[in-house]
This record gives structure tokens, C-alpha cells and sequence, in this order.
């Protein structure tokens, strides 16, 4: 089989890539093991926003007694995934019809390159391309002897998979990830204990931005232990008992019915055989890449999550339109401005710089804040938590923004519009 581009991944930057490449004229063939979507539809973004809306539901049905509204709500965590998982299937369903009504040959299967300009799939079919752009995502980091393959043991996609709520769940790691899935257990009563190794939880963000989320996940019963990592497990009877260390050595044991592991992601590179195509990568397996997405060899480009940071759906699917406009011989779309989300109770959401990171490239910052405490809007939906803050430098360019509180994942659109 012969085509113009391969790209191997049908995740949002695969996709979004091989659909723009076929608009621009060029014959695309796409090669997937699995459901088209990638992580983000299927195991990831999609799947955990549909459970953090569904339990916010249940959130605002326990709380709604201040109103003068009086609800008992009955969950059945069973038909909840359902529905979850019917939105999955509607969303990739819908991806998968794009891309063949652009043009683009799905070819369902593991790609390893055998050279600069040939693939086998499957280890038996042969395709040669003149382009390529890899993007095969990234996949959990495991610790050791706390194996995904183990039965009490979870990973995201095991979690957000799961048909019932464990009545004691650890969660291990206080990330993004982490915090949501955190969230989502505790509104559906599981008693959740999370254990993270660093001194504050989400630790790529400023303090004063996490901190009205630490003090809602406390205020919600969720027990949050620093300094802490998981060391090993066992079984005792129907409990997992795991054992965490500190840096001086100290102990501590957890009885839980659950453990989920969330301490981050890895770039999913193994078998595709790059040294054949000459594809360089960083220390830590990431694909290393130019501006435009270009690897060491000149043809193959690397995309999305497999190409390191930022590991996030909308900019993987930007670089996608970037590859396949750079491969049409067009001038390519900037992203100065690349907004960050997390999906906890409050919502955090950033884009361009802080007033830290402003004044570390040599701005004077101006910050203008202003709390959700004050706001007659946020205080009607009972949602008064967290502010909203611009930084700009002393002419009055907006240089970045930062939002924690209510629908901060929606109304960072209008600040990452102004900063670009």
C-alpha cells in the first residue's frame, strides 16, 4: 500500500492532522490499534467530564437544602457509566464518519517503522509513504509492585471504566488526574484518602490558585497526605493495605478497598521501532521536535502527547493543523497563547503568564483581581469560591490570565483570545 502522509494515531492530534491534510489535497492513510478518538474520547477527557458533570449533579442535589430544596438522590453508578460510555461511542462514531468523509484511509492496526519511508502493520502489511506524523499519545506511569495488571490496582482508564464505587479508594498522586477522579469518587461516597509525594497538590500551579481547591476537597471530606509515596501493598483478608514512606523514612498504612495510580503520563513509543526511521528522543522517551513538529528525520513529524508538553488534547489537535498546513506547503497558524484547565470543584484554568513568571522575563506586571465572592452572578449559583485575575505589563498588553472558580474551563476562552 502506497499513500502521500501516514499518520499513525488516531487520537485528537492524529485526526485532527489527518482530516486537515486530506482537505489540503493529500492522500492520507490513518492507522489505529483500537477505537478511534485516542485517550481523550475514549479513556480520558471525554469519559471524566462526562462523570464530573453527571456527580456535580448529585453535588448540587445534597447541597440544595440552603435553597429551600430538599432532594435525596439515588445513584446508580451502573447506568451512569452507560451513559457515559454511550457519549464515547457517539463522539468517536462521529470522528471515525470525518475522517472517511475527507478522504482518509482508516487502517485498523500497530504500525513500526522498517525504514525512513515504509511501515509494517500488523507485522505483515507494507505501507511506504512519502510523509509521516506520529502521534500515539501517552499512556499512565506505573510504580513499582503497584502493577495495573493487579486486581485492587487502578490506573485512569481502569477507574473511569469502573461500574461501582469502592467504598475506600487511595489515590496516589495529587495531579490533575488525581484531583479529578478524587472528585468524582468522593460525590459518589467512596471515602477517598490521596497520598502525594510533593507539598501541595497540583504542583504546577501557583499556590494561591490551588488552595481554594485543597480547601473544597477537605471541605469534602477527601484526606490529603503530603510527603508521602506509595511504597508497597498486600492483601489482608477483603482489605488492600498499602504502606507509604516519607523522605526521613517514616511509615504509614492505609486500609483501602482501592488503589488508583495517578502520577502522571509517559509518551507511548515502544514498537514503533524509530531508530529504522532514524527518530531521535529526549531522556524521557519524548519525540524530539522542532517548531513545526518536525523529528530529526526531515519527513516524519511527531504530534500531541508523544511529542512532550503540553500534554493537552487542544494543543495536540493545534499541532496537527500545523504539521498538515507545514506538509501542504502553507504558512502554519501561531498559538502564543495556550490555556491550561483542570477540572476540579473549583475549576482552575490559566493562559499565558502569571505575575511570577511575568516578572521573570523581565515585565513590571500590572495584576488587575477580582473575587467570585463579590460577583451577584456567583453568589446566585452558589459559587463564590476563587477569582479571576489578568496580568498585563505597565502599556497595557494583556500577557496572561488565571481563573479559579465557577465555568473557569469556559470563560478562559475570552483571556486566551485577548493574550493571543
Amino acid at each position: 500500500m502506497e499513500t502521500e502522509l501516514l499518520v499513525i494515531g488516531g487520537g485528537p492530534a492524529g485526526y485532527t492532522a489527518a482530516i486537515r491534510s486530506a482537505q489540503r489535497g493529500l492522500d492520507v492513510t490513518l492507522v489505529e490499534d483500537g477505537n478511534i478518538g485516542g485517550t481523550c474520547l475514549n479513556h480520558g477527557c471525554i469519559p471524566s467530564k462526562a462523570l464530573l458533570s453527571a456527580t456535580d449533579t448529585v453535588h448540587e442535589m445534597d447541597t440544595a437544602e440552603e435553597m429551600g430544596i430538599y432532594v435525596e438522590p439515588y445513584v446508580d453508578v451502573e447506568e451512569m457509566v452507560e451513559w457515559k460510555d454511550g457519549i464515547v461511542e457517539q463522539l468517536t462514531d462521529g470522528v471515525g464518519s470525518l475522517c472517511r468523509q475527507n478522504g482518509v484511509e482508516l487502517v485498523e492496526g500497530i504500525a513500526q517503522f522498517s525504514g525512513d519511508n515504509k511501515v509494517t502493520v500488523n507485522g505483515d502489511q507494507e505501507i511506504t509513504f512519502d510523509s509521516a506524523i506520529v502521534a500515539t499519545g501517552s499512556r499512565p506511569i506505573s510504580l513499582p509492585d503497584f502493577s495495573f495488571d493487579a486486581d485492587p490496582i487502578w490506573d485512569s482508564r481502569q477507574a473511569l471504566g469502573a461500574d461501582q464505587t469502592p467504598p475506600r479508594l487511595l489515590v496516589v498522586g495529587a495531579g490533575y488526574i488525581g484531583m479529578e477522579l478524587s472528585t468524582i469518587f468522593s460525590r459518589l461516597g467512596s471515602s477517598v484518602t490521596v497520598v502525594e509525594m510533593l507539598d501541595k497538590p497540583l504542583p504546577q500551579y501557583e499556590e494561591e490558585l490551588t488552595q481554594p481547591v485543597y480547601e473544597r476537597a477537605t471541605d469534602r471530606g477527601i484526606d490529603i497526605n503530603f510527603g508521602e509515596a506509595a511504597a508497597e501493598w498486600r492483601r489482608d483478608g477483603n482489605d488492600v493495605v498499602v504502606t507509604t514512606k516519607t523522605e526521613d523514612g517514616e511509615t504509614t498504612t492505609y486500609e483501602v478497598d482501592r488503589v488508583l495510580v495517578a502520577i502522571g503520563r509517559e509518551p507511548v513509543t515502544n514498537g514503533l521501532n524509530l531508530d529504522a526511521a532514524s527518530i531521535e528522543t529526549d531522556p524521557n522517551g519524548f519525540i524530539e521536535v522542532d517548531e513545526d513538529g518536525r523529528t530529526s528525520t526531515d519527513h516524519v513529524f511527531a504530534i500531541g502527547d508523544v511529542a512532550g508538553e503540553p500534554m493537552l488534547a487542544h494543543a495536540g489537535m493545534h499541532e496537527g493543523i500545523v504539521a498538515a498546513e507545514t506538509l501542504a506547503g502553507r504558512s502554519p497558524p501561531s498559538a502564543d497563547a495556550v490555556p491550561a484547565v483542570v477540572f476540579t470543584k473549583p475549576e482552575i484554568a490559566t493562559v499565558g503568564l502569571n505575575p511570577g513568571e511575568a516578572a521573570e522575563n523581565g515585565i513590571d506586571p500590572v495584576v488587575g483581581k477580582f473575587p467570585f465572592a463579590a460577583s451577584g452572578r456567583a453568589m446566585t449559583a452558589r459559587e463564590t469560591t476563587g477569582f479571576a485575575r489578568l496580568v498585563a505589563d505597565q502599556d497595557g498588553t494583556l500577557v496572561g490570565g488565571q481563573i479559579v472558580g465557577p465555568e473557569a474551563s469556559e470563560l478562559i476562552a475570552e483571556i486566551t483570545l485577548a493574550v493571543q
